[in-house]
């Protein structure tokens, strides 16, 4: 689905089972699996009975979808999801994440509630966090979760970790946004106004110290500025009254508090314009058959025991998405040389040639359209391969049709006089002058007849050696003929023959000649084909470079203006970093172009 089929209804993605196991459900990655449009994916997490599901709704510009909880009992187990065309990006796909509520005090299971959480964050581009209240130390101890994301996700199969590891994970986790639910203060800080972003910039301020009660303070608040590259908030009013929560998805907004409605729109509104498309490491963007086997992949290392390594995820993928790349490039260049096989016998190797060129070039675009971090082109070599040898086939397919045809023409000019033969025509006084006349239309009339295919002087060749003894024969035969005469007709046929045999190697010479230089030039297409994706790649983190720093910006703006000297100090450290990966990225040459 390219969205073309739109789901009326969200379905189960990750399945909350009765043995309290994480199972991948077939019927959405199936549904993900149809999906070749990159993917917007926003997440939801928060404690259940907040009212995640009903933002989730409004997203997806429905009233009912993802099921509100009307009483204490939490309503989504598991990770649902909803896919719907992007409302604002044309040719993308909202994939909507609605998951089980944590803390539920009938599952009882924290680590179950763990892995929700962790998965959400893996698969998503955008992720909220829905509370209720203020954001205060209670509710950062509810977002615990965050603080066990680097014990539960690995950025890479080494066991080694970085000082710098938290610039690395803020180009592949989401972007974080809070959402706060019946809030009821003023947003001030000593007596001035403060947006919700410096609401929320406050709140994730470290306390000095190094007590194990400052530690504990701070280490979700410095969890969220590491991991997450973007922070941004929203308070929302209460809803409506507390009998008319119970049916919130039947009330119309004039029913809603005039306030909250507003407030719901400008999440949705900012959510669905600045959502970003789920990336992996690169800033290679995916379609939802890649989500689809990330999430499988994610859940497989779960239930196996290990720690998801979002660099073997990555691995895992390539591999997957470029076996698939190579294979649709190859049916695409067998099924259009097959659609040329009509042709057959091509007049000229160029002829051929041509063919393969452009075949070649469109299994190339195909295989580069969908190839997933091939660094070392070791799928493009592979596909090279596998074209040349099918090329292969079809040259010699074209041969053998071109020696058929050549056969068949030779067959029906050789009748007449292979019932001369038959006759004894020839074996008399003069009958050689007569065969040589006969076998000189023969060659002529041969020569004249288009449609042969690049095999005509071969099979000729041959078919003429083939003949040569019924010809000597035919001249010893021929008492009008001195010895002399014999010799020099029989000379002046080895010297027609020597020519041909010359024309023969000439020509082969001349294919080998052509097929190199077709080759120099396929190689030049295809290396200017392959530069261009390099500077696609390239561009693509460039952006996402360029985006983390204004991010990273942005957040120091706030902080200055809350006169934050500490934390200032610290985000602009992190700015540094962020600058010098971008100097060295744009410094790096990528890949080699390999023939």
């Amino acid at each position: 689905m390219a969205s073309a089929n739109p789901m009326q209804d969200p379905v189960c993605l990750i399945e909350n089972n009765d043995l309290k196991k994480l199972v991948i459900n077939d019927e959405a990655l199936q549904i993900l699996m149809n999906i070749t449009q990159p993917v917007v994916v926003v997440a939801i997490v928060g404690q259940y009975r907040t009212g995640k599901s009903y933002l989730m709704n409004n997203l997806a510009g429905r009233k009912k979808g993802f099921e509100l909880g009307a009483s204490i009992q939490s309503k989504t187990k598991g990770i649902w999801m909803w896919c719907i065309p992007h409302p604002t990006k044309h040719g993308h796909t909202l994939v909507l994440l609605d998951t089980e509520g944590l803390g539920d005090v009938e599952k009882g299971d924290s680590e179950n509630d763990a892995w929700i959480f962790c998965l959400a964050v893996l698969l998503s581009s955008n992720f909220v966090f829905n509370s209720v209240g203020t954001i205060n130390q209670q509710a950062m101890e509810q977002l615990h979760y965050v603080t066990e994301l680097t014990k539960r996700i690995r950025l890479n199969s080494s066991e080694r970790r970085d000082e710098k590891e938290s610039d690395e994970y803020r180009r592949v986790f989401p972007s974080f946004t809070w959402c706060v639910r019946d809030f009821h203060l003023q947003l001030e800080r000593n007596g001035q106004k403060i947006t919700e972003d410096e609401y929320l910039q406050n709140s994730l301020m470290l306390k000095p110290g190094l007590s194990e009660h400052v530690r504990q303070y701070n280490l979700p608040r410095e969890c969220i500025n590491e991991y997450f590259h973007s922070h941004k908030c929203f308070v929302f009013d209460r809803p409506t009254s507390t009998e008319n929560l119970q049916h919130l998805e039947d009330l119309q907004d004039l029913d809603l508090n005039k306030v909250f409605v507003e407030q719901t729109h400008r999440f949705c509104n900012y959510t669905l314009t600045e959502g970003r498309v789920k990336t992996v490491a690169g800033g290679q963007e995916i379609n939802g058959r890649l989500l689809g086997n990330l999430a499988r992949t994610y859940v497989e290392t779960i239930h196996s025991g290990s720690i998801p390594c979002m660099e073997s995820a990555v691995v895992v993928l390539a591999k997957m998405e470029n076996d698939e790349a190579r294979k649709d490039a190859v049916s695409t260049y067998r099924a259009m040389m097959k659609s040329n096989e009509e042709s057959f016998p091509t007049e000229t190797q160029d002829e051929l040639l041509d063919m393969h060129r452009i075949c070649e070039q469109v299994a190339l675009g195909v295989f580069l359209g969908s190839s997933f971090q091939d660094k070392d082109q070791k799928y493009l070599q592979e596909l090279k391969r596998q074209l040349d040898d099918i090329f292969s086939e079809f040259s010699k397919c074209n041969e053998n049709k071109s020696a058929t045809r050549c056969k068949e023409v030779l067959e029906i000019l050789w009748a007449p006089m292979e019932t001369n033969i038959s006759r004894g025509i020839y074996m008399k006084p003069g009958g050689y002058r007569q065969f040589s006349e006969d076998k000189m239309w023969l060659v002529n009339e041969y020569i004249k007849i288009p449609g042969k295919g690049m095999k005509a002087l071969e099979v000729l060749q041959d078919f003429l050696n083939k003949t040569k003894d019924v010809e000597v024969g035919i001249m010893q035969a021929d008492r009008t003929l001195t010895q002399k005469e014999k010799e020099l007709q029989d000379n002046k046929a080895r010297e027609a023959a020597a020519q041909r045999e010359k024309e023969i190697l000439e020509m082969k010479n001349k294919h080998t000649e052509q097929l190199l230089l077709a080759e120099r030039r396929n190689y030049e297409q295809n290396e200017k084909m392959l530069l261009e994706k390099m500077e696609a790649d390239k561009n693509r983190l460039r952006e996402e470079n360029k985006w983390l720093i204004e991010q990273k910006m942005k957040e120091i703006e706030i902080v200055k203006n809350q006169e934050f000297q500490g934390q200032i100090y610290k985000l602009q450290r992190d700015l540094e970093q962020l600058k010098a990966k971008k100097a060295k990225d744009e410094e790096d040459n990528g890949w080699c172009v390999i023939a």
